[in-house]
This record gives structure tokens, sequence and C-alpha cells, in this order.
């Protein structure tokens, strides 16, 4: 099976994308931070040229020369984006490091790369330099966005600039800008490692042209508009948001930055945006809390609710089929928007055009759920090896449960072993350093090879798991996790979820339950406890549980084999601090495998079958 998105884009460069938006563009709020209740400070089109150029020729003014690579560890602000630009223009390439990981885990990505410098919000993650600086020999500056030195750190932003303002001038201006427009498509852009699920992080090598040209194909397929009010909040360092703001820049939009995922709901409702890019994770909470209101209503609220998801669903079914609802169904729909849906997509700041999902598998189920609700999220796929978008659902060209058609200049196809291959300009330049893991991943032909498994129809691509993740039981039997994982969080008691099983009589499933929605449902049955510990020890609990799980796999229609024989019921969510999730979110199951071994031993132990 094949499939090929068109025509390339023309090849290009980042820098020649900045400075045509700065040609074209001079909004007063194209960057925009909270920095207090309600209250966001603005930055201009103008103002970030400047800046850029300041910071570009202070970093060459430290002697840093072209090709040399300098790291980046912050949360999401303006001054990410400031430094990444400064660095592409002054012909650096930079290596945006995940700030959640901790200091021994950014060793690596900075030894390895050879980063000359590095970039820190504050004093978090100065202490991470400090602690690790020894063990870092080619590191000589650690410059802080903050206004005044942290700890670790021996310039700040504003002096970096300030010593690019002493040679700043119209003729050094100019040659600045022509250096910058000098740099070639292929000329690397950036280096980001992959969070990976096992081992140590490689370095993946994307040029300017891998991001421009998927920058390019993205404007594409997404009815991007000129006035778009856009929320950034997933990690820039991770190449989805990276170059989602890219495709921001282009288009001249308002961008605000949002430091914490925590703080996603208030800045949806100050921000009021248009567009907003995230991981599945953010639509579950938000599939939750939507069932969780409606069921702590009373009788009558919860009635207007299920009626009104079961009209929408009804108005879905043909939208989706391209016919257009009329008649009765089509008032029915309107009422259901008027006394329920206007309610949630107020939550979203009442503006939103399209949310974009990535980075994980969302489920169906709740896709069509917002979709009904006249929320669309575009599903679509990709890896940072492919800079990072292979392929996506647009408004035209949309079907629930597949990540759409390839972009154009990508070409995808199905491997024997139904491995998905692409091929085209996104797909990277190699691993730094890892000639072997190079040829491992791209063969002879160009094909990457992304390790997900998945399958064509009409030419939509449907992700069915990781090829890794397939767990294959004792008996032989393959069995794809995550589909069956992401239908169980569709449940109003389930928070997360996690199957093992490899090489195993059976598998079993490890539950964090929605706490809100079970212990309001343990108060209704008159069930009182202290600690959540408590709770979950509970027989009727656990049966309640058991019980859920169970009509889920008997909604799914799974076989045998598949169906989870065994429930345990954990109290604490997976973490990044545990290593149980990757920094995008990515369930590490062979981690919480580990980590729960004690627990798992449990559920095989007195059983014959």
């Amino acid at each position: 099976m094949h499939a090929q998105g068109g025509p390339r884009p023309a090849p290009g460069t980042l820098n020649h994308l900045f400075f045509d938006a700065m040609a074209s563009f001079n909004r007063p709020d194209a960057m925009n931070v909270r920095v207090g209740a309600g209250q966001w400070q603005s930055i201009s089109h103008r103002e970030t040229e400047r800046r850029v150029r300041l910071l570009s020729l202070g970093l060459q003014a430290l002697g840093f020369a072209p090709g040399d690579r300098i790291a980046l560890i912050s949360e999401n602000r303006p001054e990410w984006a400031i430094a990444d630009w400064a660095c592409l223009t002054g012909r650096f390439a930079d290596v945006p490091i995940y700030p959640s990981l901790p200091a021994e885990q950014v060793v690596h990505p900075l030894n390895d790369s050879g980063a000359v410098a590095v970039f820190v919000s504050g004093e978090t993650h100065g202490a991470k330099i400090a602690a690790i600086r020894a063990q870092c020999p080619a590191l000589r500056h650690v410059i802080t966005f903050g206004e005044s030195l942290c700890t670790g750190a021996d310039l700040t932003l504003a002096e970096v600039e300030a010593r690019g303002a002493t040679v700043d001038g119209a003729e050094r201006a100019a040659r600045w800008k022509a250096d910058a427009l000098a740099v070639q498509p292929g000329d690397l852009a950036t280096l980001i490692y992959t969070s990976g699920t096992t081992g140590l992080p490689k370095g993946v090598m994307l040029s300017h042209d891998n991001i421009f040209s998927n920058v390019q194909a993205t404007l594409q397929r997404i009815p991007f508009q000129r006035d778009e009010v856009a929320l950034s909040f997933l990690p820039l360092c991770h190449i989805f948001e990276r170059m989602g703001d890219y495709c921001l820049w282009a288009i001249g939009a308002a961008i605000h930055y949002v430091d914490s995922f925590d703080t996603v709901p208030i800045a949806l409702q100050e921000a009021r945006p248009t567009f907003a890019m995230s991981v599945p994770r953010l639509y579950e909470k938000m599939y939750a809390r939507a069932f969780e209101n409606a069921l702590a209503s009373g009788a009558f609220k919860k009635r207007i609710f299920f009626w009104a998801r079961a009209v929408a669903e009804r108005w879905a079914d043909q939208r989706l089929a391209g016919q257009h609802p009329h008649g009765p169904l089509a008032w029915q729909y309107a009422l259901a928007q008027k006394l329920v849906f206007s309610k949630i997509k107020a939550r979203t700041g009442g503006r939103m055009r399209y949310f974009i999902s990535g980075g994980a598998p969302l489920s169906p189920e709740i896709n069509k759920f917002f979709y009904a609700a006249g929320l669309t999220i575009l599903e679509g796929y990709g890896l940072t090896e492919t800079s990072p978008v292979i392929g996506a659902n647009t408004p035209g060209e949309f079907r629930i449960g597949t990540i759409g058609r390839p972009v154009p200049g990508v070409e995808v196809r199905i491997a024997a072993d139904g491995e998905i291959l692409t091929r085209g300009p996104h797909v990277m330049q190699g691993y730094w350093n890892r000639p072997d893991a190079t040829a491992e991943a791209i063969d002879a032909e160009g094909w990457f090879h992304t390790g997900d498994i998945g399958v064509l129809e009409d030419g939509y691509l449907r992700i069915t798991d990781r090829k890794k993740d397939i767990i294959v039981t004792a008996g032989g039997k393959n069995i794809a996790p995550q589909p069956i994982e992401n239908a169980f969080k569709t449940n109003k008691y389930v928070s997360q979820a996690v199957m093992i099983g490899d090489k195993r009589r059976f598998p079993v499933v490890l539950i964090v339950p929605e706490f809100p929605a079970l212990e309001r449902w343990a108060a209704l049955h008159n069930i009182y406890w202290t600690e959540r510990e408590q709770l979950l020890q509970m027989p009727t609990i656990q049966q309640k549980m058991e019980k859920e799980i169970r009509e889920e796999c008997e909604r799914m229609k799974l076989a045998s084999f598949e169906t989870p024989k065994k429930v345990a019921l954990l109290v604490n969510d997976f973490t990044l601090d545990r290593g149980e999730l990757t920094p995008t979110l990515k369930v590490r199951r062979r981690v919480i495998d580990q980590n729960y071994a004690a627990l798992i031993e449990t559920l095989y132990q007195g059983s014959g079958e």
C-alpha cells in the first residue's frame, strides 16, 4: 500500500520564513506572555526583529562561529522564540532540551552535541546546569532569560543583546541579514534529542528545508488565517509545537505563550484563541470534565446533557457521511448547542476554530464527541525524525480514527510487516554521531522506518499501534494495546490505563481512576474512606472498576486473548519524574512494568488461565 501527498514545496530556509514574516507583518501583539491574572504583555514584530538581531550579533561577539551548537532549556515564553531565531539567523544550530528533565539527563545532549552555550529560563534550570557543569567541558557560557544573574549563569539575555548593540548599525545589520539569507536549505538548523522509550536519546539532525518544507506543506492543508490568535503551551523543545509556531509566524498570527500545562484553562479564557495544538491528554481532560459536570448536575440537567449528546452524535454521523442535517435534527442540534455545547465551547474562549492533536493517538470516541459539540480536532501524525508532520486531517478531508492523508511532498508506504515507512523532504538528515542508527532507520531507498504499525484506507492513514509496543502473550497472540487503552480512558471512571502482558499468559491492566467521579459514586453508595489508598482497597470499589473495564471490553467486542483478565488500581498518576512517561507524555510500558513489578506479579499468582 502506498500514498503520496502531492508535489513537494519548493526548497527554502527558516531564515527566509523569518525575514518574509518581518517584512509582511507588524502586529503589536506578535508575541504575548501572561504576567498576571488577565494581564498579558505584548511584543511587536518590529521589536522581535530588533531583539533577534541584537542577540544574534551578541552571540557572534562572544566568539561563537557558524555551525556551533547552542542549547536551550526553558518553558514556553517569547525569549525562547527570540533565542531560536537568533541562533538560526546567526547560523548556529540550536539544541532544545526538555525543561522537565532532571540534571543528570541534561548531560548527554549537552556533551553529545558539543554545545558551547546554553540558554536557561531562570533559577531552576540554571541550578541544573550548575550541578553538572563540571561534566560538560565544551560549555563556555550559560545565559539566563531572567533580568538578573541566577545560579549557574554568567550572562543575562539583556547583557548579550547589549553586546550586540555595540556592533549594531545599518551596515552591520545588512551584513547580518545577508549572511542569514545565505544559509542553504540543506544546512543544519537544529539538533533535537528524542525522548525515546529505551536507551540514551539520539540527536535528530533537522535541516532548514526539513522543517521549512513541512511548514509549507502544513500551510497548504490547514486553513490558517492572518487574524489567528494562538495558544502555545506544548513544550517548544518538541518539534510538534515548534513547527506549528513557525506556521503561525509565517501567517502573522498573535502567539500567546503559556509556560505551564496547569494554566491552560485560564489562558483559554483570557486569550480566547482561535487555534491551539495539544497532545491527547488535554482533550481527555476536557472530555472527562464535561461528563463530570453533567453527572454532578441535577437529574434534569443530566438528562438534557445526554439528550444533547445523542442528538449531536446523530448530527455528526450525517455530517461525516457528507450529508447536511435538516428538519427536526437540525433544530434539535441548534437547541443542543444552546443548552449544552455552547458552555463547553465557552470554556475554550468561545472563538476556537480548530484544535490540532498529535504526539500520540487520540481516542476516536473523544474526537467524535468534540466534533459533535462543534469543536473540531484535526488529528495528525509524525515524529521528530520527520519534522514532524507525515499526515493530517483537514476540514475538507476529515475522517475520525485516522490521521488523514499525507501532506504535500510526503510519501507513505506500508511494509510487509505492517510498519509505516515514509520518504520525502521531511525526513531527517540522520542521527548526530550515530551513522549506525541512521542506517538502521533510513534504508538505501530513502524510506524512514517509523516503528509504528498502520494501514492505508482510501489514502487515509490509520495508526494501529507502536511496533515495539505490541504485546505478544506466552501463547503467541499479538495484542495492540493502544486502541484498547484509549477506549478505557473514555470511561468516566478512568483517568489513565496501561496494559501489561508481554510474554505472559494473559494481559492485565493498570488503572488510575478518575477520582472525582469515583469518589462521587462512592459517596452516593454510602461508602466512607479517609485516604484514597483505603478507597481503592475496598472490595466494592474494586468490583465497580472491574465491572466498568469488563463492560468497555464487551462494547469493543474484544477477543478473549485481548481482554485483560485482571485489573489493578493505582492511586498515583504515571509521571515523568518516575520515568513512566516520555516528555511528550507517551507511556514507557517497560518502565511501568518494572516500577509495579511486585503488584503485577500478584495479578498472575493463583491463576490457572
